[in-house]
């Protein structure tokens, strides 16, 4: 199959599915190699990429999906979807930075950075699957460690976490990054015997 056929039943197949599909999925059920499934993927970006087409290719992670453009956002939205999903607030956003640009981070970290309680905007957060557990902190009472979900690259119009302006500007450098970890240990522990503290209470 030749690229321009392939890259028109990938089309076919994004635009009947609307939900992403991994490059991977794409190759796998067309019987074409990945390569193959990135040409293809190239060519309609070039496709799309013209003035006389309303559509682009919304990649995150090893995900595609078929969607408008970016320009065209707010008159499509206005249309087919009159009453607006609930923004996120402030409070939420913050915690959602951090975790962004921190991650993997634990609750009691993010509570150091933001200096207040952050359960609701975590909940908040994990309920729009946005953030998700990544694992379990190596330390006292081995704390969740949260990271960003796929739905947030594709919400925020990334293809990667590394796409993230001034994120490497967040991490710590090395010599800092062991006390910062010391400092954190004590508040987790604390933080997890509150916990077991609020469930034997209820």
């Amino acid at each position: 199959m030749d690229k321009i056929a392939l890259a028109a039943l990938i089309e076919s197949i994004l635009f009947v599915s609307g939900d992403p599909l991994t490059r991977k999925e794409l190759a796998k059920g067309l019987e074409v190699s990945l390569a193959q499934v990135y040409d293809a993927l190239d060519a309609l970006d070039e496709k799309y990429a013209r003035p006389d087409s309303g559509l682009m290719l919304i990649k995150f992670g090893d995900k595609v999906q078929l969607g408008s453009k970016n320009e065209h956002g707010t008159v499509v939205e206005k249309l087919l979807f009159p009453k607006r999903k609930q923004s996120l607030s402030q409070a939420v956003m913050e915690t959602l930075s951090i975790v962004a640009y921190r991650q993997p981070v634990t609750r009691a970290e993010i509570e150091q950075i933001r200096g207040v309680r952050c359960e609701y905007a975590i909940n908040s957060l994990m309920k729009k699957n946005m953030i998700q557990e990544v694992g379990r902190k190596e330390s006292i009472g081995r704390p969740m460690l949260l990271g960003t979900t796929d739905e947030f690259l594709r919400h925020f119009g990334l293809e990667r976490i590394e796409d993230l302006p001034g994120r490497d500007e967040w991490r710590l450098p090395p010599e800092q990054e062991q006390i910062h970890l010391e400092d954190t240990g004590a508040s987790e522990a604390a933080l997890d015997l509150e916990t077991e503290d609020e469930d034997t209470e209820s």
